[in-house]
């Protein structure tokens, strides 16, 4: 398997995925800043600084226990350099499992956004030996429902703190 510590910039037709870091806090901050973010995945948004210091533990690339690796991108548009959103997978290389997610801010929702960088995300991890892709997704949330089919995952019957677990096991 290929090492995925080394968390790559990524291109789409419409996005450059740029590997997040700490730096990028004060221009998420303000994207994120929206309540309706929260509606399915609850909590709130968070202030500058609590985003700051999401950021830089992110940044590091490993969960605390070093099991896991994260890898974290920023959704630019390609043509502006907007920042549009995030994704991110949660590696454990060893078992060949990533949890993946994503957020697209609400002034860029319904564009395809979501779907094209999870569908590169996918690919990536893919390419890198990632065999089992894991979404968990509220069941009233049919805008992520929607990108998790598009990018080949299938809903199961397992539930987990209230969101359907889905799934893809790749050749």
């Amino acid at each position: 398997m290929q090492d995925v510590s080394g968390v790559p910039a990524l291109e789409t037709e419409r996005l450059r995925l740029e590997p997040l870091t700490a730096a990028h806090a004060d221009e998420m901050a303000p994207l994120l800043d929206d309540p309706t973010l929260h509606t399915y995945v609850g909590g709130a948004p968070l202030s500058l600084d609590e985003l700051l210091a999401r950021y830089a533990r992110q940044e590091g690339g490993l969960s605390p226990d070093g099991r896991e690796r994260w890898l974290n991108w920023i959704c630019r548009e390609r043509r502006s350099g907007v920042a549009v959103g995030f994704a991110q997978a949660t590696v454990d290389e060893d078992a060949g499992y990533a949890e993946v997610a994503w957020v697209i801010g609400s002034a860029y929702q319904g564009r395809g956004y979501a779907a094209e960088a999870a569908a590169m995300m996918v690919a990536r991890l893919g390419d890198a030996g990632i065999r089992v892709i894991v979404a968990h997704i509220h069941p009233d949330n049919a805008a992520s429902a929607g990108v998790a089919r598009a990018t080949g995952l299938t809903a199961t019957s397992v539930v987990v703190d209230g969101e359907t677990r889905w799934e893809r096991t790749l050749a």
